[in-house]
């Protein structure tokens, strides 16, 4: 199977071709322009005969999930190139194996199985869409390949589907609810919930749900709206009622919609806005504009430096995710949290893999030991903040943000600790 996405203009300068010496960074697709640039790979001459690590990366590339696969890829690639600068895994380089899911489970299924058994990548990162990232999770089990997951968000992927070989170094919607739940309920005790009517919008919708009800709130009625609905009006016409507030749960461009739509409904005057932070990313904000201020919201990653949040860190992650970014995309969009989980997620795997003296598949054993449980610090490889990986389910648990559009702007209302994130686990690893 051809990856057409390589040959596309977006494309340019990112995919790894062989021993080209061209540097390939990611672009938008659509109207945006890649650049191209000659920049050598010093770190190709630096590590001289050393075999490459072969990461795969599983993406949606094109289809509904396009926008944020590509932005996710700018992480990705952001993480590789800073470890082979700096001298690489256990003296060996990163090669990333980077497919086009196309935004379907059937084709996520098909590459997959191709990277394992003729690409023969040592380990995984990537997914992007919660029903691929579900559909795919029974080939890495078999292959006996670490998974890390670095985008889906359906909770079930470390509960009722978790196996021993898939981690995910991101939140997830029960940690979410359990940090935003108090907030919510102060804002209004009756809440609607609109959601993107797939795995991760009906698992998400089920958190939230439960944890508005155990802070003393109530949700008077759901709206379940297809994935990729360009007219969302039939469905949110029909939301009425005596209730305080509107809950939203959707990411790219069905974020744009539902923001855009629901504000010339009224819905978002009418009743208090709030939802995942997956509606407002910072790439979704150019085409909502005004329409998005006043939404509350939650967040792993949002690209401000106010509180605790202006760190070196941070700084030096935004700046380069920034420059990158603005290079493929003449708005100059700011980093999201797309960008943000690849590059740590792909840093974990480092970690792990250096602690476990990874060398190849037949170590599987040895690298799931040394992810159970690992702890990640604050730094360059996580700015986001601390983690902890939960050995009893694979679940990693971080600080969230709590905060408001204002103007067009985030500002952060409340951190969130990580130990305050912490919900009980729900998994049992099969035999």
């Amino acid at each position: 199977m051809s990856e057409k996405w390589k040959e596309e203009k977006w494309a340019e300068d990112f995919w790894y071709r062989g021993k080209a010496t061209r540097r390939r960074i990611v672009g938008w697709g659509g109207g945006a322009i890649g650049a191209l640039m000659l920049v050598p790979a010093p770190w190709r001459e630096a590590f001289g005969a050393a075999k490459p690590y072969k990461i795969g990366s599983e993406q949606p590339l094109s289809g509904p999930g396009a926008a944020g696969g590509k932005t996710a890829l700018v992480g990705l690639q952001m993480a590789a190139d800073r470890i082979n600068k700096n001298g690489g895994i256990n003296g060996r380089p990163v090669e990333l194996d980077v497919v086009d899911d196309q935004s379907s489970p059937a084709v996520a299924r098909q590459k997959t199985e191709k990277m394992v058994q003729e690409d023969e990548i040592d380990a995984h990162v990537g997914g992007f869409l919660s029903n691929i990232c579900l559909a795919c999770m029974p080939v890495w089990e078999d292959a006996k390949i670490v998974n890390m997951i670095s985008v889906c968000l359906d909770t079930t992927l470390t509960t009722t589907h978790c196996n021993r070989v898939s981690f995910r170094v991101h939140d997830y919607a029960p940690s979410q609810a359990v940090a935003f739940g108090p907030l919510l309920v102060k804002t209004g005790k009756k809440w609607h919930i609109a959601y993107s009517d797939y795995s991760w919008g009906q698992s998400t919708r089920d958190a939230y749900a439960a944890e508005i009800k155990k802070n003393g709130g109530e949700v008077v009625g759901t709206t379940g709206i297809p994935l990729g609905t360009a007219d969302m009006t039939p469905f949110l016409s029909k939301i009425s009622g005596d209730f305080d507030g509107l809950f939203g749960i959707f990411f790219g461009k069905d974020g744009v919609t539902i923001a855009n739509q629901a504000y010339d409904l009224g819905l978002t005057k009418k009743y208090k806005w709030a939802g995942d932070g997956a509606i407002c990313e910072s790439t979704n904000m150019p085409a909502i504009g005004n329409k998005i201020n006043g939404f509350i919201g939650i967040n792993r990653y949002i690209p401000v430096f106010q509180g605790p949040l202006n760190t070196p860190y941070l700084h030096a992650f935004f700046n380069e995710a920034k420059a990158r970014l603005a290079k493929v995309d003449p708005s100059g969009p700011m980093p999201d949290r797309y960008v943000q989980s690849n590059y740590e997620a792909l840093n974990a795997l480092k970690q792990a893999m250096e602690a476990s003296k990874f060398d190849s598949r037949g170590d599987t054993p040895k690298l799931i030991d040394a992810l159970e449980g690992m702890e990640m610090k604050e730094g360059y490889d996580f700015p986001q903040g601390d983690k902890t990986l939960r050995k009893a389910d694979h679940q990693a648990f971080l600080r969230q943000f709590l905060f408001e559009i204002e103007n067009m702007n985030y500002k952060l209302l409340e951190t969130v600790p990580k130990d305050k994130t912490l919900v009980p686990p729900a998994c049992t690893f099969s035999a």
